[in-house]
C-alpha cells in the first residue's frame, strides 16, 4: 500500500481532483496541481491523453484531443511531474488506458512512474481478469494500482476489493464521465461491501459537479472524485483557469469536509 495514498485519506474525507494533462498546456497543468493542493486537493489524478479514452464523456474527450494535437506525449507528461515533485508532495495517481502503458513498455512505464514519485495507477479499460500482467509490475515498484467498482459488478465487488490496493474507484453511474443531474446509484451499499471484504477508502467518481452532491456521496464514503466539471473550466478558460480551478476546488473540498 502506498504511504502517500493511505495519508491522503488519513485527515478525513479526502477530496481528488481529476486534470488532463497538457490541456491547456503543461506548463498551466503544473500550476493547476499547486493550487489545487493549496484549495485543499488531498490526492490529484493526473490524466495522461490517449487518442481513444472509452470510460471517457466528451467533456474530458476533448481535453484529450486538444492535449495531444499540442502535442502532449508519455515522455513530457513524466518530465512534467519531475518538476512538480521539485516543490510539492501531494499525492498523485495517473489515469490513463492500457494501451498507453502497453505501448510505451509495461515494466517500463511503471517503474518511471515510480521513480518519479508517482503513487498509483487507475487504467479504467482494464477488467479485474487483465490487471495482473499491470498489477504485478506495479507491486513490484510500489505503485498502487488503483480498481474500479462500477454499480453492475455486485458479486464481483467483495472479489475485486480483497485484491485492491490504495482506495477503490467507486463509480456512482453507468456509462461514461461526465456531470449528472442526479445520481441515483445507492453507493452507501456499494461501500459496505468493499468494506465487508477489506479494510480500504473508497471513493466515489464519475458525475459529480456539485458541492450538494459531493457532500452527499461524501457523507457515504471515504472521498470524492471529480474530473468533467473541473476538465469544463480548464476549457472554458483556457490558460487563465488556475484561478477558477483553485476557487472551484476549495468549494469542493469544504463540502467534502461538511459531510
Amino acid at each position: 500500500m502506498n504511504k502517500r495514498i493511505t495519508e491522503a485519506f488519513e485527515k478525513g474525507k479526502a477530496f481528488i481532483p481529476f486534470i488532463t494533462c497538457g490541456d491547456p498546456s503543461l506548463e498551466v497543468t503544473e500550476q493547476l496541481v499547486y493550487a489545487m493542493e493549496e484549495a485543499g486537493a488531498d490526492l490529484i489524478e493526473l490524466g495522461i491523453p490517449f487518442s481513444d479514452p472509452t470510460a471517457e464523456g466528451p467533456v474530458i474527450q476533448r481535453a484529450n484531443v486538444r492535449a495531444l494535437s499540442g502535442g502532449v506525449t508519455t515522455d513530457k507528461v513524466f518530465d512534467m511531474v519531475v518538476q512538480i515533485r521539485k516543490n510539492s508532495s501531494v499525492p498523485m495517481v495517473f489515469m490513463t488506458y492500457a494501451n498507453v502503458v502497453f505501448s510505451y513498455g509495461t515494466e517500463r512505464f511503471i517503474k518511471t512512474a515510480a521513480e518519479i514519485g508517482m503513487d498509483g495507477l487507475i487504467l479504467p479499460d482494464v477488467p479485474f481478469e487483465e490487471k495482473e500482467e499491470f498489477d504485478s509490475v506495479c507491486k513490484k515498484h510500489g505503485i498502487d494500482l488503483i480498481s474500479l467498482i462500477a454499480p453492475t459488478s455486485h458479486e464481483r465487488v467483495a472479489q475485486i476489493a480483497k485484491d485492491a490496493e490504495g482506495f477503490v474507484y467507486c463509480v456512482s453511474s453507468l456509462g461514461v464521465t461526465g456531470t449528472r443531474t442526479n445520481i441515483t446509484t445507492d453507493i452507501g451499499a456499494m461501500v459496505k461491501l468493499v468494506k465487508q471484504a477489506k479494510d480500504i477508502p473508497c471513493a466515489v467518481g464519475f458525475g459529480i459537479s456539485t458541492p450538494e452532491q459531493a457532500k452527499k456521496m461524501a457523507a457515504q464514503s471515504d472521498g470524492v472524485i471529480v474530473g468533467s466539471a473541473i476538465v469544463k473550466l480548464c476549457a472554458q478558460y483556457g490558460r487563465d483557469c488556475v484561478p477558477y480551478v483553485k476557487e472551484y476546488v476549495k468549494s469542493m473540498k469544504d463540502a467534502v469536509m461538511e459531510a
